[in-house]
């Protein structure tokens, strides 16, 4: 709230009143003390720069250990290539669903700041036991080669440390990105074009970090040690909190309502409604019209919830009647649901690309130059390379296009950004098909397909169009699911929304894991060999791909269905 003070010099009353300029507040946000946050000192890009970088630390922490995690889990730990892909799916899943909780204990009791500082301490304290664990001894040589207890004090020790580390990111993740999208207003002009922004450039600083550092990481771990390339990560977290707790004299602290928890509010509409099902329509419109309310085009959808307008026959909170803007505040979160469900199979796609790609490019040659081989998980770097090299052209080139025709902030609607990810992943699977099938050809053609270990005489280059495509995909589906969550969730949830785009993945990746473990109990079955078989040249990947692809087309068809119902509940989404 700007204006101007008027102060007089007592020196000469003669004096003229000078006008100064006082000093601009953000309506709805306070100061590390409790202050008025004043927008010259508070939050916009300066605050946004030190929880990005926030991001990329703790991007390249966890991208240091599920880049390579599945060369470890087959290599030191022994585990079949199905088995571990599964178990790398399954912690992927896990770490990627643990958010919604983190972020409900965010939103609703500790606040984003103090669920950013103690869930750093957990992820810290699951890197330094995950760094401990890889140092102890998991295998012991014997004649017959490498033998390991899956059962040993020191293997339980490892999946203990990863899923700490998972229940570390569940505050973290959606904390962090929700914190840093409040240092802007969305309510000026420019800190809202600032705010799209944001989030382009926050992807694609995520991205950076591991970049620059993941292909060091990959080769000190399978050529160093992993204890060390665990514990990198593990002083790169600890470094993360540092710059975070850093920065908090400039931050922007949100303020709500004294009712905090919209889940008490959502509780209560979809309770008396299920109470008042035997309501009328007819009685329904009585009751609007007596609200004064005016019907807008949201309204129209989810009309049974509109029975909780009425006083279930209770006297406890649940028991009063809900008002009209606590009915459409619950359609709007149950609006949500379509397009979450019709974005898991992008999470499924995108869960190969630390899996099977990696394993595909280990049977592949990787040399460069006479004494050195590319680690097959540095290919993962294609990704985030993609990603930092198209997001300046998206973000500076693409939006102002759009932007000159459509009149809309962010150049496109967020579910048409989406909806374009989804089919250039799509495409990157048939690709990746293409690249499978002339694999095996090569296998064959060399007589390699019964020599597991032989490096297929093509090269690993083949594999990096279908990355690139992955990386493409992300700058749109990606970053519009962060848009979107976090923008079309009441305010008070919006760490809970972020949450809902990061279990988009974590069902993904679960998913991935039960469908391999389906597909490779059926294709392994009456002694033939799985399309997942330890031995890939005898397995068919290529095939899983083109499922892959299909489904996608089934995804794409049903979102486009869901997108064209959407209703936006604010004006900047359309």
């Amino acid at each position: 709230m700007a204006g101007a003070i008027t102060v007089a010099s007592s020196a000469d009353a003669q004096t003229p009143f000078l006008l100064l300029e006082e000093e601009e507040t953000v309506d709805g946000a306070l100061d590390y003390k409790g202050n008025p946050a004043i927008r010259s000192k508070h939050g916009r890009w300066k605050s946004a720069s030190f929880i990005i970088g926030v991001e990329v630390a703790e991007r390249i922490a966890y991208y240091g250990i599920t880049s390579n995690l599945i060369s470890y889990l087959t290599g030191p730990l022994g585990q079949s290539t199905a088995s571990a892909a599964a178990n790398v799916n399954a912690w992927s899943g896990f770490a990627s669903l643990f958010p919604v909780i983190g972020a409900i204990i965010a939103d609703s009791f500790l606040g984003r700041y103090r669920t950013i500082i103690v869930s750093s301490f957990i992820y810290i304290l699951g890197l330094a036991l995950l760094t401990l664990s890889a140092v102890l001894p998991f295998c012991k040589k014997t004649t017959n080669g490498m033998l390991c207890d899956s059962l040993s004090f020191q293997t339980m020790s490892i999946f203990f440390s990863l899923y700490l580390v998972a229940v570390g990111q569940s505050g973290h993740k959606p904390c962090v990105q929700a914190f840093g999208a409040d240092q802007f207003d969305g309510q000026d002009p420019q800190e809202s074009k600032a705010k799209s922004s944001f989030f382009n450039w926050w992807y694609m600083g995520m991205c950076l970090g591991p970049l620059l550092v993941i292909s060091v990481l990959n080769y000190v771990q399978d050529n160093v040690g992993w204890g060390l390339g665990f514990g990198i990560p593990c002083i790169i977290m600890t470094l993360a909190l540092l710059i975070f707790l850093l920065g908090s004299p400039t931050y922007r602290h949100i303020v709500t309502g004294e009712d905090r928890s919209a889940f008490v509010r959502i509780g209560r509409v979809l309770s008396a409604a299920a109470m008042n099902w035997h309501i009328k329509q007819s009685t329904i419109d009585v009751e609007e019209e007596a609200q004064g309310f005016c019907p807008s085009q949201g309204s129209e959808q989810f009309r049974f919830l509109d029975k909780a307008l009425f006083a279930p026959s209770s006297s406890d909170d649940y028991g009063k009647a809900c008002c009209k803007s606590e009915v459409e505040e619950a359609k709007a979160v149950l609006r949500l649901f379509p397009i979450w469900a019709t974005s898991i199979v992008y999470a499924i796609v995108f869960s190969q690309s630390s899996t099977f790609f990696t394993k595909q490019g280990l049977t592949m040659d990787r040399s460069l130059g006479p004494n050195f081989s590319i680690p097959p998980a540095s290919l993962q770097s294609f990704i985030s390379l993609s990603v930092v090299l198209f997001i300046p052209i998206y973000d500076r080139i693409l939006v102002p296009i759009s932007r000159t025709f459509t009149g809309k902030p962010a150049g496109i609607a967020m579910l048409q950004r989406i909806g374009i990810g989804m089919l250039i992943s799509a495409i990157s699977m048939i690709i990746a098909a293409i690249v499978e099938k002339k694999r095996l050809e090569t296998a064959l053609e060399y007589g390699l397909i019964d020599i597991p270990n032989a490096t297929v005489p093509m090269s690993v280059w083949w594999l990096v169009p279908q990355y690139v495509l992955f990386g493409v995909s992300d700058v749109f589906t990606m970053v519009g699911l962060q848009e979107f969550f976090y923008d079309q969730v009441p305010t008070e949830l919006r760490s809970v929304g972020l949450s809902l785009y990061l279990s988009v993945f974590g069902v993904g990746s679960l998913l991935s894991s039960l469908l391999i473990s389906v597909i490779d109990k059926v294709t392994g079955s009456n002694g033939q060999d799985s399309w997942f078989s330890s031995n890939l040249n005898r397995g068919h990947l290529d095939y899983f791909y083109c499922l892959l692809a299909a489904i996608s087309a089934i995804e794409i068809t049903l979102f486009v269905y869901f997108a064209k119902c959407y209703i936006y509940n604010k004006k900047n989404g359309l």
